[in-house]
Parts: C-alpha cells; structure tokens; sequence
C-alpha cells in the first residue's frame, strides 16, 4: 500500500510552492487535484504520472466529497506514490479532515505537506498588511460560503477581517457588517486570482464595492475588510500585479514595451516555461494558454525500426526538441544511448533543437542560419545526391517543402511519426474569462499551428471587437502567414525565428516585415 502526500499548492505560481511539496511533486506517479491548483504545477510531475482531476468550482457542477474520498483511497491501496494536491494550504478550508478521515478508516499511511493560504498570500500580494500597531493588532479568517453560520456581531468587532469563498455573497457580506456597525467608508480589497499572472485587484468602501464590481466576474478571490487596505496607497505595489512582475521588471535594465502588458501564451502545455520566464523579466504579466498537446504516435513501430538501423543513414534531421525527446526515448527502449548516433551526421533546425541534444552530450554537424526548416535545404553543408535521410516528425499536419525539396535533389527521405501534435479539447476558463473581458494585451505565436488551434478553441467566443485591442505576435514569416489567413492581420514579427527573437521583438515593438 502507498502513503498518500497531502500537499498545499500555495496560491498559485509555482514560485510559492514549497521545496517539500517540490519534491514530493517530482515523485508523483498519481496526482490528484483540485480546480484551483494552477497548471503550471502539473508540469512538475512526471509525464507518465495520472493526473486526476477532482476540482470543486463554486457554481458548477462538483464531484461530492464522499467520491474523492473514495477516489483517494482506491488510489492509496496500490503500491504507486499518490499525491493529493489542494490550492493554498490543506488545514484552510480545505476539507482535508473528510480525507484523511477516509484514508485512516482504510488504515492508508499519509503525510501533510502545508502551503501557503491565500488568506496569508494575496493580502500581501496586493500591498496589504494584516497587522499594524495603530489599525490592526488582530486579524480573522473567514469563509463567507455560509453567511448565515458566522457570528457577524462578533466579526464586526474585529478590526481586520479576510474573506475567503465569499464574492458569491459580496451583498451579504456588506448588509452584515453595516448591519452591525461598520462604517460605509470602512475599506475594502478584492483580490482575484492572487499570486497567479491574472492577479486583479479592487480597493473600495462597503459603501462602493458593489456598484464598483457590478457584472465582474470576482471569483476565485480573497477580500480584505478593514483599515489597514488604506496602508496599501504607502507600500510600493502596482494594483495590478503581483511583486514577482514588479522585482522583475525593476531590475530590467532597459525600457521595455510589454512592462505592464498582459501577454497570452499559446506554446505547448510543458514548453511554454522558458519564454513565459523571458517575458516576465521583461515586467509582463504572462498568461498560459496550451494550444497544443505533445504527445506519442499511434505506433512506435517506424521510428523503432529505423533506430535499430540508423546505420543506414547519412544524415539525421530533427526539427523541434518533441523529435529530438522521441528519438533518445526510444534509443532507451532498446538499451542504447547517444553512441548509436556515431556514425550519423546530424542537422538541428533552432537553438533550442540544438539545446535538447547537447543535453545528450551531442553537439550537431549543422544548424541552418535562419532557425526555420525551409532554411535547412538551401544551406545544405553537402550534395543531397545519393544520400540517406532520416527525418522523424510530427505525425501529421507538418509542412512537406522539405520532404519535397530534398526528394528532388536525389536525396532519400524517410520519414517516420515522432510524436503527435494536436488541439486540446478546452481551455482553462479563467484564460477564457480573460479573453471575453479584453484582459490580454498581447497575443504570441510560436508556430502555424497554434494560430489554427487558437482559432479553433476559442475564435467564436471572441467578443466582435477583440482584434482592434490586441497585439498580435508572431515568430516567423510562415506563422505571419497563418495569423494574416485566420486572425485578419498581424503586428510584430521576430526578426531571429526563435523564442528569444520574438522577445527582443515584442520589447521593441518590432513591426511585422510584410
């Protein structure tokens, strides 16, 4: 039987995640998960780990907490490492006792890792201390889910209060405390989606903050009741962003045109890290948005066989790091490793391809200039003529010039499915949410196909206007093409095809070339 790891996620970016819960993320061969967890975290878990999805969202439809109790302890009785992620810390409102009520019943081992509480959290976040000498020598933590359960005569006398589960019943919150003699002008703060890139922020009065929020959507968000949301205006923090954007952008040497700027990335789930990293230091806020889900071909049956004779072949192509992660995984499979690779010249289309195979201790016999694979034929460093070529690819949906243009020149090319590439059936709602409320500044694209999936997942939902307020990004002149076919245009273009080009061109405001 496992021991099942019950692990606070803190409030969102990974950068509040504890070195434990870190740690014990790493291990995880089953994760289960509630809604609030950000995505990034499941990026730190293995790729063979079951990611279980029991999340409760206030509004729709939820699991009962008797079947995720059940769930964990079907999950406990195998001999896999089981972790139970929840937003913020467990012991906070987190109906942890229920769960390890189940798991001490069914005699399964666990251990409690704790996380930071949003209640702790996103009144810092947002510039707000809960304590000082003078407004606060106290503070409470509530949740307003069952306004009708909490002592509010005694709430009313405590001089800093937080909210948490309590902006469905916003009107309530406010009749209670002026029903108990608070002040109309006592402040208050709204703080949506704390520690995460989407942290927005709302500071009012009880007498204002519903007319203030009318037609917002609030949730998830932690609300703070009491003097000490006027100290705020004295602590150097922008209202709208978390002190992670702000240490970022201060040390950033150079004026930046994304500082400040809310900027939508649509990479691969898993691969978006690095430039979100990038952009951040730049002063962005940065959202994710997965628009593609990397994952294995149909059948392993091409590439094994032609690993097994990569003796045969003159050259090796790989075109993105998925090719170059397939070929080393299966290398694996069969007992071998870069020493396979002998006696094969290698070309690497991008830095980043490049990277991925140096992490193998192989450094490529050529990479193209330009960083794109059409750039791969005319550079070619020998005659084509008569040579053998392997090129293991996406399955399907990639650009055939290069097939093409090398079969003409006499080469041979075999191609073999690497991985697949395809749109992920939703996305998350708040990114959604941020997209019909005209949140996002910027919108980045890293290849054609993100565009098509972008389009796909979410260009009917797109409010009439949306284009004439945002900034759309693209890597590359094939990208651009595709930008210009679905989204009707396109307003900067890197000048270096690659991640770090699109960058430096989205700091400088780079136009497209047309």
């Amino acid at each position: 039987m496992s021991k099942v790891y019950i692990v606070g996620a803190g409030p969102g970016d990974v950068s509040f995640l504890t070195l434990r819960a870190q740690q014990i993320l790493t291990q995880a061969e089953i994760l289960i998960y509630d809604a609030l967890v950000d995505r990034g975290l499941l990026e730190l878990v293995p790729e063979t780990c079951v990611l279980v999805n029991v999340g409760k969202r206030g509004g729709q439809p939820s699991m009962l907490q008797s079947e995720i109790d059940a769930i964990l302890v079907e999950y406990a009785r195998t001999d896999r490492t089981v972790v139970r992620l929840k937003s913020g810390d467990p012991f906070i409102f987190g109906r942890v006792t229920a769960e390890i009520d189940a798991l001490t019943a069914a005699n399964c081992d666990y251990e409690v890792i704790p996380g930071l509480s949003t209640a702790l959290v996103a009144p810092l976040l947002a510039g707000i201390p809960l304590t000082d000498p003078v407004l606060s020598r106290g503070f409470a933590v509530i949740t307003a889910h069952l306004p009708d359960d909490l002592d509010w005569d005694a709430l009313a006398r405590i001089p800093t209060v937080v909210i948490l589960m309590g902006t469905r019943q916003l009107a309530e919150v406010v009749a209670q405390f002026l029903k108990h003699d608070r002040s109309v002008n006592t402040p208050i703060a709204i703080i949506r989606w704390a520690g995460t890139s989407q942290q927005q922020i709302w500071v009012s009065d009880l007498g204002g903050i519903i007319d203030e929020t009318e037609g917002v959507e609030l949730s998830p968000s932690v609300m703070v009741v009491g003097q000490v949301v006027r100290l705020r205006e004295y602590i150097n923090c922008s209202a709208s962003t978390s002190p992670i954007s702000n240490e970022l952008k201060l040390t950033h040497s150079q004026p930046s045109l994304i500082a400040g700027k809310t900027v939508l990335v649509t990479r691969a789930a898993g691969q978006a890290s690095d430039f979100s990293q990038r952009l951040r230091a730049c002063g962005a806020r940065v959202i994710e948005m997965p628009t593609l889900e990397i994952l294995p071909p149909s059948s392993w049956v091409d590439l094994d066989r032609e690993i097994d004779r990569l003796n045969t072949f003159d050259w090796l192509i790989l075109t993105s790091t998925n090719a170059v992660d397939a070929v080393f995984a299966r290398l694996a499979v069969v007992a071998k490793d870069s020493r396979a690779l002998a006696g094969v010249n290698i070309a690497a289309v991008g830095q980043k391809t490049a990277q991925s195979l140096k992490q193998h201790g192989i450094t490529p016999d050529f990479i193209p200039p330009d960083f794109v694979a059409d750039a791969l034929v005319s550079n070619f460093p020998s005659d084509p003529h008569g040579q053998r070529i392997l090129f293991p690819r996406v399955e399907t949906g990639g650009r055939e010039v290069l097939v093409r243009e090398f079969t003409n020149l006499g080469a041979t090319v075999v191609e073999v499915a690497a991985y697949q590439s395809q749109c992920p059936r939703e996305i998350d709602p708040a990114v959604a949410i941020a997209l019909q409320q005209q949140q996002i500044d910027i919108v980045t694209f890293a290849s054609s196909k993100t565009v098509r999936n972008f389009w796909q997942l979410v260009g009917s939902s797109l409010p009439a206007d949306w284009q004439s307020r945002v900034c759309i990004a693209s890597i590359g002149p094939q990208t651009s093409a595709t930008c210009r076919e679905l989204l009707g245009r396109v307003d900067i273009e890197a000048a270096e095809y690659t991640l770090p080009g699109l960058v430096t061109a989205l700091e400088l405001g780079s136009p497209v070339h047309k």
